[in-house]
């Protein structure tokens, strides 16, 4: 029997802004937005956009959604076994942009990441090159946020118990006057041999 393939749900639009993620469950994304506080100005993340990206896609129109989504169907791969661990940082142009919840292990995420990189190229993507560190964005930093130094120093050692991300998701973010808003566009169980 084959497995039926998902069809993506986009607006008519040229292009759409995608990204494959996991999305942690209930009870991890309330213990994570009950630490979002203590950093004047910043952008704190609402339930809805917390997620773990597994690989940037970037633009791409209805057809390549399409393709890349069939491609998607046909991965394979056991739930990885993770669990919050610290906190940190990014900075841009030695300025922090975000806080963010950092995962372990990593290992199974990073070998998530180089299958669906390799899955996608295949579809005719151009592979990721950047470092891959899996995390869940926190908050967004503009000039105007800080400092940093008491909320790292209170959340250093921030850990919850082992979960599991039962699907892969492949979503749209849209640009609002509010931030990015991510919308789930397809969904494909995480499973070691095919359905």
């Amino acid at each position: 029997m084959t497995k039926r393939q998902p069809r993506v749900s986009l607006a008519a639009m040229s292009s759409h802004r995608l990204f494959v993620a996991l999305r942690p469950p209930r009870n991890i994304r309330i213990m994570l937005l009950e630490k979002m506080q203590g950093v004047a100005a910043a952008r704190w993340q609402s339930d809805e956009q917390l997620h773990i990206t597994l690989r940037f896609i970037g633009d791409a129109d209805y057809h390549q959604a399409e393709d890349i989504a069939a491609a998607l169907g046909h991965f394979h791969a056991p739930p990885p076994e993770i669990q919050i661990d610290g906190v940190g940082s990014f900075e841009k142009l030695g300025r922090p942009n975000s806080l963010w919840a950092g995962l372990s292990p990593r290992p199974p995420l990073a070998a998530l990441h180089r299958k669906i990189n390799q899955l996608l190229t295949r579809v005719g993507l151009a592979p990721e090159t950047r470092a891959f560190l899996p995390h869940v964005t926190l908050a967004r930093l503009g000039r105007s946020a800080g400092p940093l130094d008491g909320f790292l120093a209170v959340n250093h050692n921030l850990s919850s118990p082992a979960f599991h991300c039962e699907h892969l998701i492949l979503y749209e973010s849209e640009m609002s006057r509010g931030g990015s808003q991510y919308h789930p566009i397809a969904r494909f169980p995480l499973t070691a041999t095919p359905i």
